[in-house]
């Protein structure tokens, strides 16, 4: 069970929730803080005190009043107004990401909800009733507005859920569950859905995935190495140190360690003097592929225990500021620039696939083919790399520098956070895709010099991979190799 406080979250208990399905709860503590704030909300709405989205419209209707009597219908108003998201749903995975972080937000005590929002939104999480969100439709600020409005209707009873692998009527799956649905009170649907939640939650699944990749890419590279014949000095730990990027030395160490006792290496000058880069510089290339990944989990890190709504209640009520806390901007570009380090594992990985099967590049049967010309072996294989590293280079293009306007030029800057998070998403799975085809390839190359030549850690690493997919002893529909390791891939936690 993990406890949630608002403050303390990190990806290693996201990836317990999201993965492993272990069960959350909230915070003793961090509730009562909600309760103080709450209590605020009502003082507000009791003394008619003009406060945005409590007493006033939303967006460019902040300067239109509301009676005390209609703050509730403007709430539901809201959430209905601003459900218009589109497109294929979110995954369930995301969707149970989403109803995390919004509550650990809330948490803070800085939103003014009930605690019974919060509860509510775990209970979801640990009952596994997964609302359907759209994937389209959010610019990022004022956070994340159409996904989340989709986020809540579950709690009032509309809308669809995915319960038990099937997608259904919400209503039906609560009568079922004998859960009553939630009238929302004052402020509540603004507190929902102001906040970054969707592209963080996409941020969070993505990063997870992209760190597994990222050390899967190091034994992938290695058994390469190894089909190569690659120059092991080029790993020595006097290189990297002189250069003292701390995540280049440590992939140079784990590749070090990868290949020892490997007999199918080679050293400077006894067969060439110098590797192509793609070999010789995966600890420098994948090294800041790694310096990625530590500014993004860092960014993540933060904004999952972030108060991103408007407004926000501070010294018991004396101050509730309308501020800008949802805007996606730090989330936007951290996806912007994980996209450009996830591409680049693909782009050196199908360097290295092309060394492989080019006859021109080793000494390897051509396109590693049993019988080459009768057969075509890898060769086609290469290609669905170079598409899928083509794809990754459209997809990197940066979301975060669009912003167009919105609400009548009063959310006149906006991030694309969601997009970016959307478009990061989508090149990871390219990415362990064209691994996987890397992995094939060198796993052939592997049985060509001698897999009893390679080291240890490699013998493990090619059983494992040929656990899934046999060897080419003829041409076959090669689709299914590659979807069958790249889900190995995505399984392995």
């Amino acid at each position: 069970m993990i406890t949630m406080d608002g403050s303390s979250l990190n990806l290693e208990q996201m990836k317990r929730i999201l993965f492993h399905g272990e069960r959350v709860e909230p915070c003793k503590e961090a509730l009562k803080r909600v309760v103080e704030s709450r209590e605020v909300v009502e003082q507000i709405v009791s003394s008619s005190r003009v406060v945005y989205g409590i007493t006033t419209g939303f967006g460019k209707f902040s300067d239109v009043l509301i009676p005390q009597e209609e703050t509730a219908a403007l709430q539901r108003n809201l959430i209905h107004s601003h459900a218009c998201g589109v497109g294929n749903p979110f995954s369930e995975m995301t969707a149970r990401a989403m109803l995390i972080l919004r509550a650990n937000a809330l948490l803070k005590g800085f939103s003014g909800v009930r605690p019974i929002i919060i509860e509510r939104l775990l209970q979801y999480v640990n009952e596994g009733i997964h609302p359907v969100v759209p994937e389209q439709g959010s610019l990022g600020a004022s956070g994340d507005l159409a996904p989340l409005s989709h986020l809540v209707l579950p709690l009032l009873g509309e809308g669809e859920v995915f319960f038990e692998g099937v997608r259904r009527d919400t209503a039906s799956v609560l009568a079922e569950k004998n859960i009553d649905p939630i009238e929302l009170k004052a402020k509540e649907g603004l507190a929902l859905i102001n906040g970054t939640q969707a592209m963080t939650a996409v941020g969070v699944i993505a990063y997870l995935e992209a760190e597994m990749i990222a050390y899967q890419s190091e034994s992938i590279a290695a058994m390469t190495f190894e089909g190569l014949e690659g120059i092991i000095d080029a790993l020595d730990a006097d290189v990297h140190l002189a250069r003292e990027y701390q995540e280049q030395v440590d992939v140079a160490d784990r590749m070090r360690k990868l290949l020892h006792g490997s007999q199918l290496v080679t050293k400077q000058g006894e067969k060439r003097v110098q590797d192509a880069y793609s070999l010789r510089c995966i600890p420098q290339v994948h090294g800041a592929s790694w310096q990625v990944l530590g500014y993004v989990k860092e960014k993540l890190e933060i904004e999952m225990n972030a108060a991103t709504d408007n407004p926000l209640i501070f010294d018991e009520g004396e101050k509730v500021i309308s501020g800008g806390n949802f805007h996606g901007q730090p989330i936007a570009f951290a996806m912007d620039f994980l996209k450009i380090g996830m591409a680049e594992l693909a782009n050196i990985s199908e360097r290295r696939i092309e060394r492989l099967v080019n006859p021109q590049l080793n000494d390897l049967p051509p396109f590693l083919s049993p019988k080459p010309g009768l057969q075509s072996g890898a060769m086609i294989m290469q290609y669905c790399a170079a598409s899928l590293v083509s794809e990754n280079k459209t997809l990197a293009h940066p979301a975060s520098v669009d912003s167009i306007p919105s609400s009548a030029n009063q959310e006149d800057h906006v991030s694309m956070g969601t997009i970016g998070a959307r478009h990061a998403y989508q090149i990871i799975q390219n990415v362990r895709r064209v691994l996987a085809i890397e992995w094939i390839c060198a796993m052939q190359a592997l049985e060509f010099r001698g897999v009893f030549l390679a080291s240890p850690a490699m013998q493990k690493w090619y059983q494992e991979g040929r656990n899934i997919v046999p060897s080419i002893t003829e041409d076959r529909i090669f689709s299914h190799d590659i979807e069958l390791l790249a889900s190995w891939m995505r399984e392995v936690h």
